[in-house]
């Protein structure tokens, strides 16, 4: 290590700038060939999860009339068998929707009953870690992670807005147009209406949505509906198959796509009893087609960043509404609900196995191969910094990039 120093250090002091090229170029090359190296071993031994992420699907589309699975379906049936197998509940007042016009929509209510159970954590799935928790002057946040033991990490999250009524916020997060007109989102680039149902307020949806210059963006086809019992609303929306809508190399489809969301009033805590504030507990995981690890390292690094641009975001949404701005096409479909009583939902059989009882504030001891990623970034910021003659700035901002990813493991 001390080599490679004085060799940078040596060739920082060259007198010209052609020589000070010449000893870079000389000393990238054998840098850029150990990287190579190191791609290759890290993928020989690869964990089993990044053959999922890749796949032979070239090879299955070259051999099979008929396109290939979606990426980690086997992830995906697990994921919806074990929402079958979870505690079942009888929908006393939710019967008579139970009907075979019911069940074919793309989103149910066997969806809603999945989702009520993990708003009451009787779902029996594992553990919630506490990840973070932040506060702003009128809103506070906390987060939550789980991994099961088949498919992608689970994020729960506790958002808590002052003065702020229930149908406003479901409004706001069920309008596109707004999500791209005030940049709150700003990851949504795209969105159109496949589908629409007048009478249940049902929609499918399809979104683009930008992903970072090494990634190419993904798009979604997504099904939701709201459930309301008085003032509290139940949100689901979720990834569904749709044929008819032909896949895409770029934006790559994501297939595992959870994303569903309980709206009720809670008390202020201006400390006066009134029930001025609006809770969001929401309930996210999808399958984005990179390796998980990666994936729970970026959520992890940008959460708080994304989620603090919903808070003026919201405000902004409010002065519109109250200004007299007409609602838009997919605000007005969250007008139509499906009205239920959430009281009279009692689940069956023995949910001592619930979630809650095992809430815990630490993070598991991390394998060492998880840090492979680390050192492949770190290496290729090493590489990158010493090809690029950009001078003491670009070489700190690359090597800042590196560290500021590979950092958290040690924190």
């Amino acid at each position: 290590m001390s080599a490679l120093l004085d060799l940078l250090m040596g060739i920082f002091r060259q007198q010209t700038l052609g020589g000070a090229a010449l000893e870079l170029a000389a000393l990238a090359a054998p840098l850029w060939v150990a990287v190579l190296v190191g791609l290759l071993i890290g993928w020989a031994w690869r964990p089993r999860w990044a053959g999922v992420v890749v796949g032979d699907n070239a090879q299955q589309a070259a051999q099979l009339p008929a396109p290939p699975p979606p990426a980690r379906a086997t992830a995906t049936a697990t994921a919806e068998a074990s929402r079958l197998d979870s505690p079942a509940v009888v929908p006393r007042t939710v019967v008579a929707l139970v009907a075979p016009e019911e069940e074919q929509l793309p989103v149910n209510t066997g969806d809603l009953m999945h989702l009520w159970r993990l708003v009451e954590e009787k779902d029996g799935g594992p553990s919630w870690i506490h990840m973070m928790e932040s506060t702003l002057p009128t809103m506070r946040y906390q987060a939550w992670r789980r991994d099961p033991p088949n498919g992608p990490p689970q994020y729960r999250s506790s958002t808590i807005f002052e003065d702020a009524s229930p149908e406003v916020v479901r409004d706001f997060f069920w309008d596109d147009e707004f999500r791209i007109k005030n940049s709150w989102d700003d990851m949504l680039l795209q969105h159109e209406t496949l589908e629409e149902c007048t009478k249940t307020g049902t929609m499918v949806v399809r979104w683009v949505r930008k992903f970072p210059f090494f990634c190419s963006d993904r798009e979604y086809i997504i099904g939701r509906r709201i459930w309301a019992s008085g003032k509290t609303f139940y949100c689901v929306t979720k990834g569904v198959p749709r044929p008819s809508v032909p896949r895409q190399n770029k934006p790559r489809r994501v297939d595992l796509y959870y994303s569903s969301w309980c709206i009720r009033p809670v008390e202020s805590r201006k400390g006066d009893g009134a029930m001025t504030a609006c809770e969001v507990l929401l309930f996210h995981h999808e399958d984005m087609g990179i390796p998980w690890e990666i994936a729970k390292l970026g959520v992890r690094q940008g959460m708080w960043g994304c989620v603090k641009k919903i808070e003026p975001g919201l405000r902004a949404y409010q002065v519109a509404r109250t200004a007299g701005e007409p609602v838009s096409k997919c605000a007005a479909m969250a007008h139509v609900t499906t009205k239920f009583n959430a009281d009279e939902l009692v689940p069956e059989g023995n949910t001592e196995s619930s979630s809650s009882n095992n809430n815990t504030e630490i993070e598991k001891p991390k394998h060492w191969t998880n840090n492979i990623p680390k050192v492949l970034m770190i290496g290729g910021a090493v590489a990158l910094a010493c090809t690029f003659d950009g001078g003491l700035l670009t070489k700190a901002v690359i090597f800042g990039t590196a560290r500021r990813f590979a950092g958290p493991g040690r924190r």
